[in-house]
């Protein structure tokens, strides 16, 4: 098959988490190519209409979108979807639907809530005017507690740090604080209660069956001096020589007792790609709190597949090859809509 690999265009002198993209480009195309396929190479940026131009030239039998942001920003992630599936073309991944509401992360707290699914309290956002708050006035909050300062919109860990855990503080002084704050997040941005527990990646991918469980994956936190927030940070995700990186391996080994709590992880994973229709591969975040009891933090839909990444190493654990894994998310972007399957010649 023609597939064309669409990723958000990025500066040389980006910081790693955007250049993150390009080694998922060359890592996918030459997936592609074992598994024979032809691929081109095609860089988004906001000029739309040119993209279009570009890929209806190609005449792809599908997209492998990879596309992350536009122009460094997060919140636009489902504009190429959008104009994908305005356009006919098959691609990769959940649908611009589901992307709009999984990156919004109150927008997806609100729908797990409605579904029933247990994530943490949270307060905003800020700037109010973004959208109405959570908590109402005549409900605002008195009694202290801990949170932590997330962006709205921003994946990767994106400006996080120690310093976005607050504790002990009222909601009247957690706005003062996100206000501060505010301006390194890109602007909106939210407090969600601290859960202080186990961190939990559980990763998804699509089969002609439906959507499997990958092995179950905790980030453990190693050496982390006392009063340090355990939380997986910047520094954690992308700088490989500091002290948070080399802290938060991965395991996919657990104690007996902890069966009954991981499958709770896994039914409400489930219900995750269900209510928000996601497509192709995805992965739920979680925090476990000290009695046993899981919260959703955010949905990852089209996580990182960069050949170090944690779904990539939760396949990889589950017996599959980068290959297999990138020919499974391939297959399920042409099954049912109207693309050629694997295998079969191009016109």
């Amino acid at each position: 098959m023609r597939v064309a690999i669409l990723f958000n265009d990025v500066a040389e002198n980006a910081a790693a988490d955007e250049l993150d993209v390009l080694v998922q480009v060359d890592s996918v195309s030459a997936a592609l190519a074992k598994l024979g396929h032809e691929t081109s190479r095609v860089p988004c940026t906001l000029d739309l209409a040119g993209l279009l131009e570009r890929v209806r030239s190609l005449r792809p039998d599908v997209v492998f979108n990879l596309v992350e942001s536009l122009e460094g920003h997060g919140r636009l992630i489902y504009l190429v979807p959008s104009m994908l599936d305005a356009a006919g073309v098959p691609y990769t991944g959940s649908p611009a639907e589901a992307l709009f509401l999984s990156s919004h992360k109150i927008l997806a707290k609100e729908r797990f809530r409605g579904a029933g699914l247990p994530t943490p309290d949270w307060v905003g956002p800020w700037p109010e005017g973004a959208m109405s708050s959570i908590v109402p006035s005549r409900r605002r909050r008195t009694k202290k507690a801990d949170f932590i300062v997330k962006s709205v919109w921003e994946h990767a860990s994106f400006g996080l740090d120690d310093d976005l855990v607050v504790r002990g503080v009222d909601e009247a002084a957690l706005r003062r604080f996100m206000e501060q704050r505010a301006s390194r997040l890109r602007g909106d941005c939210f407090a969600e209660a601290f859960v202080d527990g186990r961190e939990f990646n559980i990763s998804v991918l699509a089969s002609p069956r439906g959507p499997e469980i990958l092995p179950l994956a905790e980030i453990e936190f190693i050496d982390f001096p006392e009063g340090k927030p355990k939380i997986v940070n910047y520094k954690a995700k992308w700088e490989e020589e500091s002290p948070e990186y080399r802290g938060t391996p991965r395991t996919f080994e657990f104690a007996a007792e902890d069966a009954p709590m991981l499958d709770v992880l896994r039914r409400h994973t489930l219900a995750c790609w269900g209510i928000f229709g996601l497509r192709g591969y995805a992965r739920v975040d979680y925090r476990v709190d000290a009695k046993g009891r899981p919260y959703i933090l955010e949905i990852n839909a089209n996580p990182c597949i960069s050949p170090d990444s944690g779904f990539v190493a939760a396949a990889g654990r589950g017996g599959l090859s980068y290959e297999a894994t990138v020919g499974r998310i391939l297959e399920d972007a042409v099954r049912g809509r109207g693309a050629p399957a694997p295998g079969e010649a191009s016109s």
